[in-house]
Formats: structure tokens, C-alpha cells, sequence
């Protein structure tokens, strides 16, 4: 087989032709199936491929002339050929693996091509950490396109990153190999108000020929929408309404429906197309989050692709939306998504277009897995020691770290409380009267501690608030590294000391997420790259994950992907509250809010 190096269309085209025409023998010939072509969506009994060159060099009825001494000839046994998946919108960091490990666990689920925004580790590590990300992503077997993350911090004056990102950070990345747009525009109210910065990054992205990845996570669908995709927002995957997806294609973006580990979005907005019958070329799919245990035990894209189906989707419609309406989105439509001469040979074979069993996977023409196994190597980078060692606290931190101070007297007093939604990434702005114990303010029923430990530049800072949703029984903590979108650490727990604790064992293993309960650690996630990726493979990242899923339970915690919801308690770019090193952001505002009701 052919070099996994992959030589473009223009300077392989010769021999494709040659292959196309019978002059020359194609490197592998996949006969005996049936086709699913998503350029004209219909199903092709009987056609063939013949590749070469990790292309397709020839699909149609019949490739027997493509064949000469050396090809491989491959029986479909009358399986479907699909082509190989692709994520429009993802975050590798929060599968806690690397590229290399994210890539090996993917791979067997039919994904070959990957759109991702690295703009969990621009937070920590800046421009530097990007490029370590997009570097170790063209070592891979298949195709992990890069877009430059476009806000670090996603809301100034609200936060603070390890690292900024700047437009000239941004315009210089466009001319990197892998880099194939800008992330997702978080700062949506920049944008409105016509930020330079802001506008500055869209205009070197869209003056370098490349996709600009929105992110308005506003309800309001009135001017300030529309001044958004003015400014140039591609696509957005905030969506949790039809009518949101209903809003987006109308304006001429792509809507992207996600389904992560704890976002399940396709549901709902999959009716503008079963229902009202939109035409469904504007649509995409994609899981935007997915962690370790997910990727082991339920899948991937293949995940997402059989729940579109199972939500009324038409399959080849389903398909469409996870491969060419992709590929087309980022500009790539002559390059991959399809099985079709000239583009990557990328290819699934499945005996069933519903159920979607990935029995074989192909990417750039070489089988890259088979019946759940990897058969090939995925690559790693060398990170270096900068990238290991990110967790700094300033001091070892105390149970006195963690208290409320009352403003006054009372003996209870009314806070604002930060209402996860399960299975969302919004939060709701909630309110709770508290009682007062020797001048500390103390959670009770449903409502526990929460607080945001500064990591970055050892200050020390500590920025206490309250969370409600998680059920949390009295005497444990959680604690993570994870924390979008600045990365500092988010503690929730029901018990100061144990807060401490697990604040201060992260700082021990170089970053992670850890459970505590009773006085001992319970669970333990090391994630010592940037405090927020593990190079461990994902089979052994996942079991440690499931030990934390478990361990969370054991503290009273009943939220499906409850570790998910943790992770976004300081994303302050999506409503309602939000915890940063700042305060209590209301994001409904964009503003730093007092922790007590009426301002006490």
C-alpha cells in the first residue's frame, strides 16, 4: 500500500487517470456492494471503487479494468460502502486524550476526519499550545483539520487565561498547513459592538480564504443576531430549539447539530428538517464534546449519525449531514466527504445503513480498522516539560479557602445560585436562602459550594459562589482542572476540607479531575498535559472516568454526565451564571453580579 502520506489531487492526478482508464493498477479495487452516493443521495447496487494513491481514482459499475498484478481486490460482501465520517465541530481536550489517542479511539468507529478547535489548551499554553495540537494532528492516519482558536479569553474583563490570543496570533496561524478556519466566535457580544480584535481575526480568516466557526449563544433572535452573521459566523452549534436551527439556515449559515456526551441537541432541532422540511444540505452534525468513556462505550460520529436516524431522519439524509454537507461547509467538498474520483478514500463498510455497525474502516486507502480493532499506529508528539507542568496554586490551599463570609448579621441570607440544567450547556440564575453559622454562609438542601481556584499565575485567588443541581450529599468535593473556558480549577463541594483537599491533590499530579469523600480520594482522572489531556490510551482513560462517574454517584449525584456540567461552571459566554476568577459573572449581562441578592 501507498505512503499514508497523502500526495494532493493535482500531483497524483496521472495515475488516477490511468488507473480510471486501465493503463495502470489501481493500489486496492472494493467490489460486491452496494454504494451509498451522498452526492446524489441514492444507494448504487453493484458499483465499485478502484483507489490509488489513498484516492479514488475510479467508482462506477464495474472496476475489473482497474486491476492488474499487485492490486488488492477486497469482497463487500454485499455490504454498504459509506463514506468515511466526519465531526464538524469538536473539542479534542475534552476527551481527555491527546490527538494521537483521540485519533486511535475514533478511528474504529468510522470517524476519519476531524474539524477541531483547540481552544481548550490556547487558554493555558496560548499560541505555543495550539501548535503542539495541530502538529501532533497531521501525524495521524487520518484527517484532523485545525481551527484556530479565536477567543482566549472568550469574554474580556470577565476572565483570565494562561495565555491570549491575539488577531496576529491568528492571521499567523493561517498559514500553517492543518489550520482550516477560525474556532468558534464566543465573543458574540464583541462582535455586535464591532470589537477590533474580534473583527480583525474574522477578516484575516475570511481574507485567507477560510471558515469563520460561530458560537451566539443568545436567545435573542433580533438585531444583534442579525449584526452576528453579519461579521461573518459560518455555522453555530448553540442551538437547543428547531427554531434556532430554523434561524441560523435562513441567515445563511450552517446549522450544527450536536450530540456530546452531555449535549443533546439533535433532538430537538432535527424537526426542521423531518417536520418542516428544510432543506437539509445547511445542516451538520457534530458532538462538539465527548469524553473517554463515551468514545469506548457508545461511539462516535457513528453515535450521532444513528440517533439523527433514530429521531426520524431519513438515513441517507443522516449520512449527508456527517460527510459531504461537512466537507462542503469547510470548503473541502472536492477533497473528502464523498466516494468520488479525487477525493480522499475514505470508506466504511456496514451491513446495515440503521443499526450503522462499523465492520471496516479505510482511510486515505489503507484499512485503518476493522470489526472495533485498530489496525494501524497513530503517532505521538513529544510534549515537552512547559506543556506537564500547568497546575500552580501559589500556596497549599485550606478549608478557610473555601468560606463565604455573611455581610452582615442575619442568620440567613439570600445568594444567588448558579442552576445546572441536565443534558444542557446553559445554566439557570437561581436564588436560595442560606443559613448563617458563626458569620460563614453554609449550603444546604440542594445547594453546595462552589469555587474557582486561580492556576495560572500562583496567586493564590480563590472565588467562592453556590451551585445547585448536582445533589451532593454532605462531606465530599470535586475537583478539575477542566474548566472551560479558562482552564483555572473548579471545586464543587458540600465540605470545605474536602474542597481543599482535592484542590490541593491536582496541584500534586499536574492537573486532572479528583472526587473526595469522608477524608479520602475516591476517584482520579491525571490529566498532566496542560492539566487537561492524558496520552494514556482512551481504553484506560475511560475506566478512570467510569470510577469517577461511579465515585460521583456514591456522593449523591444523579445528572447523566454530570462531569461535563461540572466542567462548564466557569464558560462565561453562555447564559445564565457563571463562575470566573472575577466573581459571579451574569452572562445575561455580561458583567460581574454581587454573590447576595440586593447587592448586600
Amino acid at each position: 500500500m501507498q505512503d499514508p502520506v497523502l500526495t494532493s489531487w493535482a500531483d497524483c492526478a496521472p495515475r488516477l487517470v490511468a488507473v480510471a482508464a486501465g493503463r495502470a493498477p489501481a493500489d486496492l479495487v472494493i467490489q460486491g456492494g452496494l454504494l451509498v452516493n451522498v452526492q446524489s443521495r441514492e444507494i448504487l447496487p453493484g458499483w465499485q471503487v478502484a483507489i490509488a494513491a489513498g484516492r479514488f481514482a475510479y467508482v462506477g459499475p464495474d472496476a475489473s479494468h482497474c486491476i492488474g498484478e499487485g492490486t488488492q481486490v477486497v469482497d463487500a460482501k454485499g455490504r454498504y460502502l459509506i463514506p468515511g465520517l466526519c465531526d464538524g465541530h469538536m473539542h479534542i481536550e475534552s476527551g481527555m486524550l491527546t490527538p494521537a489517542e483521540f485519533a486511535a479511539a475514533v478511528i474504529p468507529h468510522g470517524t476519519t476526519t476531524m474539524f477541531t478547535d483547540p481552544h481548550e489548551i490556547a487558554n493555558v499554553l496560548g499560541l505555543s499550545g495550539v501548535r503542539m495540537m495541530h502538529d501532533e494532528a497531521l501525524l495521524q492516519p487520518i484527517s484532523i483539520f485545525t481551527q484556530m482558536p479565536s477567543c482566549a479569553p472568550s469574554a474580556p474583563g470577565l476572565e483570565t487565561t494562561g495565555f491570549e490570543i491575539t488577531a496576529e496570533d491568528v492571521e499567523e496561524a493561517m498559514s500553517w498547513p492543518g489550520i482550516v478556519g477560525l474556532g468558534e466566535m464566543m465573543n458574540y457580544p464583541g462582535v455586535v459592538a464591532g470589537d477590533p480584535q474580534m473583527l480583525a481575526e474574522m477578516a484575516a480568516t475570511m481574507r485567507a480564504g477560510k471558515t469563520v466557526g460561530g458560537h451566539y449563544a443568545s436567545p435573542d433572535r433580533g438585531v444583534p443576531f442579525h449584526a452576528y452573521v453579519a461579521g461573518g459566523a459560518a455555522d453555530d452549534h448553540e442551538g437547543t430549539r428547531e427554531s434556532d436551527a430554523i434561524d441560523r439556515v435562513r441567515q445563511g449559515m450552517r446549522s450544527m447539530l450536536r450530540l456530546g456526551s452531555a449535549w443533546y441537541d439533535v433532538e430537538s432541532q432535527i424537526t426542521a428538517i423531518t417536520e418542516k422540511g428544510l432543506d437539509p444540505r445547511n445542516f451538520v452534525l457534530c458532538t462538539d464534546d465527548c469524553h473517554s468513556g463515551t468514545l469506548v462505550n457508545d461511539g462516535h460520529m457513528d453515535r450521532v449519525v444513528r440517533h439523527a436516524i433514530a429521531c426520524g431522519c431519513d438515513p441517507l439524509v443522516a449520512l449527508q449531514m456527517a460527510t459531504i454537507n461537512t466537507a462542503t461547509h469547510f470548503g473541502l467538498e472536492r477533497e473528502l466527504g464523498s466516494i468520488a474520483p479525487g477525493r480522499r478514500a475514505d470508506v466504511i463498510l456496514t451491513s446495515d445503513l440503521r443499526a450503522l455497525p462499523i465492520e471496516a474502516v479505510y482511510a486515505r486507502g489503507r484499512l485503518v480498522a476493522e470489526d472495533g480493532r485498530l489496525r494501524v499506529t497513530c503517532p505521538h508528539y513529544d510534549w515537552p516539560e512547559a506543556a506537564r507542568q500547568t497546575v500552580r496554586l501559589g500556596k497549599w490551599l485550606e478549608a478557610r479557602d473555601f468560606a463565604v463570609p455573611a455581610p452582615d448579621d442575619r442568620e440567613k441570607v439570600r445568594v444567588k445560585v448558579i442552576g445546572v440544567i441536565e443534558n444542557q450547556a446553559p445554566t439557570k440564575a437561581l436564588a436560595a436562602d442560606l443559613p448563617v453559622r458563626d458569620g460563614l454562609v453554609e449550603p444546604e438542601g440542594a445547594v453546595a459550594h462552589i469555587a474557582l481556584v486561580e492556576r495560572h499565575r500562583a496567586t493564590g485567588g480563590v472565588t467562592n459562589a453556590f451551585v445547585s443541581g448536582f445533589g451532593y450529599g454532605p462531606g465530599m468535593a470535586v475537583a478539575s482542572t477542566v474548566a472551560h473556558d479558562s482552564h483555572h480549577m473548579i471545586v464543587v463541594g458540600t465540605d470545605r476540607a474536602m474542597m481543599a483537599a482535592a484542590a490541593n491533590r491536582l496541584a500534586e499530579v499536574g492537573g486532572g479531575v479528583t472526587v473526595w469523600k469522608d477524608g479520602q480520594e475516591t476517584a482520579l482522572v491525571p490529566l498532566p498535559i496542560a492539566g487537561l489531556m492524558s496520552d494514556a490510551p482512551a481504553i484506560d482513560v475511560a475506566a478512570r472516568a467510569q470510577r469517577l462517574v461511579e465515585a460521583m454517584a456514591e456522593c449523591g449525584c444523579r445528572l447523566n454526565n454530570a462531569y461535563m456540567q461540572h466542567s462548564l461552571l466557569a464558560l462565561v459566554v453562555i447564559p445564565e451564571l457563571r463562575l470566573s476568577d472575577k466573581g459571579l459573572v451574569d452572562v445575561r449581562r455580561f458583567e460581574v453580579t454581587s454573590l447576595f441578592e440586593g447587592n448586600a
